[in-house]
């Protein structure tokens, strides 16, 4: 027997139509965008030719989609196996994020339909970052899909051909560790390309790529502790704290060498005085560590880890703290020289939200059709 299950539960729902019709809405702009171009719809200009698509589907979206990644990492190379309960829901929603954040940057792509030059070796420019970090995404989303495999070869009973895959299983795993390491450390060291461009405060040279990777573990650890814990209130099953408590010791070691390297090169660099200038970049450097720090006192305790609801409140702050760092560091802060300026247009926002619901139906739809989350012996019907 699986030790996985599918929910069985009525996917038409309220929240379900509610993330449909705000899908409908991105995708209304989407084909604006497709037929009149980025001008029609989006701020761009000279100085911010990436907007929020990018930075949130490719540089923020990747990184809350990397709970697969942060998990395999713990079940199979330092052979935590108490946690592979975890590992499907987490592969589902790294799937479906980096899925949507491939498409988002061929949305992003001025003349997108020829994306398929990225992999033609003679259009390849090998002195670009971004083709690394496509390449990767590319993959990633192809090794994320064979992992997720068994899941689907299960539903429909494909016994003998589940067997063959579960024998070539480790190699793909294998890829699944290192093509995230790569394409997260790459995302750093565009930050280092970018040079003065990018304020003093998370220009931190040497130390980006290491930043990136680094934060995406974290964020990957915080959203299966989200996902979980919503899980269990939004299905009615039973709460998974005793494994969450276990990533939240995780959680607070991998806070803690993020805080002090951190730190620890503003004090080496002389930048420390630029935290109290009081402009508009230090006060976001300010919520930034504070939301970094929120996660770390709840965490520390060993009733904050046992609890489920500051556990919850935890989570949330990480993914907030490591999603502002990125934004931080790649669009707010970003200074282009005079004269320009961008804040996200309505369509803008309104595809990146489309794009999260689209993610969150598939999400949904899955789990209640697919076996998916672990299997308990009892659970209540549920709405959601």
């Amino acid at each position: 027997m699986s030790h996985y299950q599918p929910l069985e539960r009525r996917v038409v729902t309220v929240p379900f139509v509610i993330m449909g019709v705000i899908a409908l809405i991105g995708i209304y702009y989407l084909v604006e965008r497709f037929i009149y171009g980025m001008g029609a719809v989006t701020n761009l200009n000279d100085g911010f030719p990436w907007g929020i698509w990018v930075v949130y589907d490719i540089v923020v979206g990747t990184a809350l989609a990397c709970g697969g990644y942060a998990l395999a990492v713990t079940v199979y190379v330092f052979n935590k196996g108490r946690y592979h309960p975890l590992m499907r829901p987490a592969l589902l929603a790294s799937l479906l994020g980096y899925g949507l954040g491939g498409i988002g940057a061929v949305i992003d792509m001025g003349r997108w339909w020829q994306f398929y030059n990225l992999y033609l070796p003679w259009q390849m420019n090998f002195n670009s970052v971004m083709l690394e970090v496509g390449l990767c995404v590319t993959a990633y989303v192809i090794v994320l899909a064979i992992e997720f495999s068994p899941t689907v070869l299960e539903k429909f009973k494909a016994d003998a051909l589940l067997k063959k895959l579960n024998k070539v299983l480790f190699f793909v795993i294998a890829l699944g560790i290192l093509l995230p390491t790569m394409h997260q450390s790459s995302l750093g060291t565009m930050l280092i390309a970018m040079g003065w461009k990018v304020h003093p405060l998370w220009q931190t040279l040497h130390l980006q790529p290491f930043f990136a990777v680094l934060t995406a573990f974290t964020m990957g650890f915080a959203i299966v502790v989200f996902e979980a814990s919503l899980s269990s209130v939004g299905f009615r099953r039973d709460p998974e704290t005793h494994l969450l408590s276990g990533l939240g010791k995780i959680i607070v070691g991998l806070i803690s060498v993020y805080l002090v390297f951190r730190f620890g090169e503003l004090v080496v660099r002389g930048k420390l005085g630029l935290i109290f200038a009081g402009d508009f970049a230090s006060l976001m450097f300010i919520i930034e560590t504070a939301l970094f720090a929120y996660p770390l006192a709840v965490l520390l305790s060993p009733r904050g880890r046992e609890n489920a609801r500051l556990l919850l409140f935890a989570a949330v702050s990480m993914l907030l703290a490591g999603s502002l760092y990125r934004f931080n560091a790649f669009l707010i802060t970003m200074d282009p020289g005079p004269g320009y300026s961008y804040f996200p247009s309505l369509p803008e926002i309104m595809v990146t939200l489309g794009l999260v619901a689209i993610e969150i139906m598939i999400f949904l739809f899955v789990v209640k059709k697919f076996p998916v989350m672990p299997r308990e012996e009892r659970g209540a019907q549920s709405a959601a």
